[in-house]
């Protein structure tokens, strides 16, 4: 069995207490089926870390961004379209909108912006886009419609959301990346939404160390948990954990555009 977390920040883990070093972090991975990650960044001053970090581990891809959130740090397009050319890197983000913190509508237009930006981006280097959202629902799918997502392709990733949001995200042509708050007690209406949307589109995360599913709920989350999200995910569906590692992981590599060779040499 071979699983894919498609969203972590391993740059954020703890390697005084939890983990010794990113090789540890990939063993122990890899002993519950976790065998490749995407590292995401969210500033582009991380991203240069982030790359150095990552550099001598084929199982770890990047993507370059600056999240909604981190637009006051280091963000610049120009920037953003060189580092993000970067053979290593295989998608944009994380991008999009967060209205939950941000609360103004002059900060919710420097986000648009920034959003579009990235999608801008993305469709010039053929490389995804990996989207946040959060109290932005609207505006999110608005951005993606009139960005062209389509073009690029995309995924919404720890999907908070509902079924009839899941849906406008697939008419997009989007991915859906549910992470360990599927496990969550509260969770019905993102049950619900997975099980509406089909298997082939859907991928599975950590976004760690934040959101560990159950049993590991407060805890730190890290990629080896991504076998609780799936082993989940398969209840959900009604299908068998190697039906959702084989079927996300093909998605995987078909969205971000990675040899499935790639990924098995891990």
């Amino acid at each position: 069995m071979f699983l894919v977390d498609s969203h972590c920040h391993v740059d954020g883990l703890d390697y005084e207490k939890e983990h010794r070093n990113l090789a540890e972090v990939i063993d122990k991975a890899a002993a519950r089926d976790v065998r490749f990650m995407l590292a995401v960044s969210t500033t582009l001053t991380a991203f240069s870390t982030l790359h150095q970090m990552t550099a001598d581990y084929q199982q770890v891809a990047l993507s370059c961004g600056v999240h909604p959130l981190n637009l006051d740090d280091d963000w610049d397009i120009d920037r953003l379209r060189t580092l993000a050319s970067d053979p290593k890197v295989v998608a944009l983000g994380e991008t999009g909108l967060d209205y939950f913190y941000h609360k103004t509508p002059e900060l919710w237009a420097t986000q648009q912006q920034a959003f579009r930006d990235h999608l801008q981006v993305a469709c010039e280097l053929n490389k995804p886009v990996i989207v946040h959202t959060r109290d932005a629902r609207e505006d999110t799918l608005s951005v993606l419609a009139e960005g062209g997502v389509e073009r690029c392709g995309g995924v919404l990733h720890c999907f908070t959301e509902d079924r009839d949001t899941a849906k406008k995200l697939l008419d997009l042509g989007m991915y859906i990346s549910f992470s360990g708050i599927l496990t969550f007690k509260n969770a019905e209406q993102i049950r619900e939404a997975a099980r509406f949307v089909p298997l082939d589109r859907i991928l599975v995360e950590t976004d760690s160390p934040y959101l560990a599913p159950v049993p590991y709920r407060g805890k730190a989350n890290q990629p080896a948990y991504t076998r609780d999200v799936a082993e989940y995910l398969a209840v959900v569906k009604g299908v068998s954990v190697e039906q959702v590692a084989e079927q996300t992981t093909e998605n995987f590599a078909k969205l971000f555009n990675i040899a499935r060779e790639r990924l098995t040499l891990s």
